[in-house]
């Protein structure tokens, strides 16, 4: 145990003395933080606990130079921040795949085996751990020492929440232990105890302010403030499972890393094991579904994790997850309400969609008002009338559906719905064309409503992320004419500027000169743009996150996207241009025919050319592959690989920054040929194509 307080006041001491002074409590506040917050086992009194910290921060007041890196004051709150910055994540905090049913998970079993190429009696293990329904973050240790903290955000870039994390006691600012990296980037999920959330909640009603709707968005909001000291109050709880950037690490296995998590002074959670078999993953999910209730925090399901880092290695990514690891997620809560109303939201594309209002009613911990009913042969399929009582439940614990009616409770009067055979916002028809499920309106871009929700993309998390421009703040601004279409957002600051006082921004309710302030900023902030997002914000259909993504990283940059398109668009479907579109991997006729479809609007070209005189398009970043060899070069697989499956290879050049297409073309710099190899090696020689052997692919891979 360290020394006793010395009996000196603060304004005794000399210099000297309180420079020893704050290094002996600085170290003797970790050891208790250490005792109550890890080993469960606390030594003194909460009010002892508070007199050192209050001592600390008597003496730093008086001889604030001395204040240390490790002081405690900076895990208690610190001045309050404009905004957050924004943090580029070294390595994508990518989302993961789900799986709702014992089938589901059987069937990634079998996928890593058929990946990997690998026998059925192969064993492969598998790490299981509870899914934390809270926060991500990334906390990222250099020498040791806490650096820099940031929430997921939209997986490629979050928040700079370092301040707020420093208040989070059970994060530890320092690591312990010898094998500690030069530098790691830790991941996990900052969550809020349900004993707390009722507490919080508890006070916040008292203060007359607004209820939290679940454990997880109490935690996201106490993490968020931007004052670190309401941070500091709430008692916010953290569980390491991951990391991302890394200089080296302690154990070639996914549970061995954690479990060095653990031994750093980094809380793990418990429960997690490792499982042989699809079964054993199956009991561990069952046993813990069982606990749920019990456990004292909010899980949504088990994630399963292959323990193997050079599995993991091999097995990469697809699209914005995991190839190794999936959640399996819990069912869903349900509950019965009334219809009251069924209403229409017309979409971005123009598609009508139906949805219920309903009688609030909770589920899963959250107040459910609203809920999809998807298409109007859904609603005939389920006779969904208003009236009806229902079945409700939140998929995934997210998006609230309509599962059935309880027609015994149905009113006597109660009529089958009818969908409208015109748009509710433009009055245009609404039509259904061939096999489409969705009746969309024809009225394009005269309809408000659709304007609208290209905004409400445009704007959008995936898109551009523009803080404080909300949904609401479109409808406000649309309808007041200051944004109508994406280049105005960029040109709303300047514009503002120039209108009479009683006419500008700062003049609206609820719009205060900091906000105002800090939205002009975040719209600045987003002057710069990757690619991949700038295709997706421009809401082309058919082309969501995965298919921008697939454009970007095969054109690289928006000129040659947008000559790609254009070329396409002039020379139509037998053109070169088509071909070459065709022949990028995973991108095929019904995309196509919608870049031409958007490229031929002279109105979509316009809005285009105002846009990109705004804002700067950066190419797609690529991580690990600028040194590659074969960056930048286009690859085509064909035949059977010995060394890798088709899939592996395919993952590999990618990783490396090569872009894989599906079929020869004049732009194709090497075929790769396995055994057995058909017409697309025919086709290669009489291109002049190179072709290589898979070895010799390898080799100059530098993965030989």
């Amino acid at each position: 145990m360290t020394q006793r307080m010395t009996t000196k006041t603060v304004d005794e001491l000399t210099r000297a003395e309180a420079k020893t002074e704050l290094a002996r409590l600085a170290k003797e506040i970790a050891q208790h933080d250490e005792l109550y917050y890890r080993r469960d086992a606390p030594e003194i009194s909460d009010a002892d606990y508070d007199a050192l910290r209050l001592r600390n921060a008597a003496i730093e007041e008086r001889f604030p130079e001395l204040r240390r890196p490790d002081s405690p004051s900076r895990r208690i709150g610190a001045s309050p921040v404009e905004a957050f910055g924004k943090v580029r994540h070294a390595v994508p905090m990518l989302s993961l795949g789900n799986a709702f049913a014992d089938e589901e998970v059987a069937e990634f079993g079998a996928r890593v085996r058929r990946f990997l190429g690998l026998g059925a009696k192969e064993p492969v293990e598998m790490v299981a751990e509870p899914k934390i329904d809270g926060l991500s973050i990334s906390l990222t240790y250099v020498r040791s020492r806490l650096a820099l903290a940031a929430t997921r955000g939209d997986g490629e870039e979050g928040e700079n929440v370092t301040a707020n994390v420093m208040t989070i006691r059970q994060v530890p600012p320092r690591l312990t232990g010898t094998d500690v990296p030069e530098r790691i980037e830790v991941r996990g999920e900052i969550y809020l105890p349900h004993a707390d959330f009722k507490k919080l909640n508890e006070e916040q009603a008292a203060a007359g302010a607004k209820l939290f709707a679940n454990p997880r968005n109490a935690a996201a909001g106490s993490l968020r403030q931007l004052d670190p000291s309401i941070t500091a109050r709430r008692p916010l709880g953290f569980f390491a499972y991951g990391w991302g950037d890394a200089s080296s690490l302690p154990a070639n296995t996914q549970s061995g890393v954690v479990e060095a998590f653990g031994a750093w002074g980094l809380p793990i959670n418990p429960l997690m094991r490792i499982c042989r078999s699809v079964d054993e993953m199956l009991g561990f999910y069952r046993k813990v579904a069982l606990e749920r209730a019990d456990l004292g925090y909010d899980i949504d399901g088990i994630v399963y994790k292959v323990n193997r880092l050079d599995w993991q290695e091999r097995l990469g990514f697809v699209s914005r997850a995991p190839r190794w690891a999936i959640a399996h997620k819990f069912p869903a809560e349900e509950a019965t309400t009334r219809v009251l109303e069924i209403t229409i939201q017309v979409g971005r594309t123009g598609a009508l969609t139906p949805a219920a209002k309903l009688e609030p009613v909770t589920v899963g911990g959250v107040v459910v008002s609203n809920a999809t009913l998807h298409n109007e042969d859904e609603i005939a399929r389920k006779d969904i009338r208003v009236g009806d009582t229902v079945l409700v439940r939140r998929a995934g614990d997210v998006i609230p559906q309509v599962l059935g009616v309880v027609k015994e409770k149905r009113p006597q009067h109660a009529k089958p719905y009818k969908m409208p055979e015109v748009c509710p916002a433009c009055g245009s028809k609404a039509v259904r064309e061939g096999g489409d499920v969705v009746r969309r309106c024809t009225g394009g871009l005269i309809c408000p409503a659709q304007r609208k929700e290209r905004l409400k993309h445009f704007v959008s998390r995936n898109a551009f992320d523009i803080e404080g421009l909300g949904e609401k703040q479109i409808e406000l601004f649309y309808d007041e004419g200051r944004i109508i279409q994406p280049a105005d957002i960029f040109t709303l600051a300047a514009r503002d500027a120039r209108l009479s006082e009683a006419d500008r921004l700062t003049s609206k309710k609820g719009f205060g000169a900091k906000s105002v302030e800090n939205l002009f900023k975040a719209i600045e902030a987003r002057r710069k743009v990757p690619l991949d997002r700038f295709i997706y914000a421009l809401g082309i259909r058919h082309v969501g996150e995965t298919t921008g993504r697939d454009l970007a990283k095969a054109l690289g940059t928006f000129e040659a996207f947008r000559t790609a398109a254009e070329a396409a668009t002039a020379g139509g479907e037998g053109s070169d241009a088509y071909q070459d579109l065709d022949n990028i991997e995973g991108i095929g006729s019904t995309v196509i025919d919608a870049l031409i479809a958007f490229f031929s609007e002279p109105h979509n070209v316009a809005a285009l050319d105002d846009l990109v005189a705004e804002v700067t398009v950066e190419p797609l970043v690529r991580s690990r592959s600028a040194a590659s060899p074969v960056a930048g070069k286009t690859v085509v697989f064909t035949g059977t690989l010995e060394r890798m499956t088709r899939n592996e290879a395919k993952a590999v050049a990618e990783r490396l920054g090569a872009k894989v297409a599906g079929s020869v073309s004049k732009k194709t710099d090497y075929v790769i040929a396995g055994a057995d190899a058909g017409s697309k090696l025919a086709k290669a020689r009489e291109a002049g194509v190179s072709v290589l052997t898979e070895d010799e692919w390898l080799r100059l891979a530098g993965r030989a």
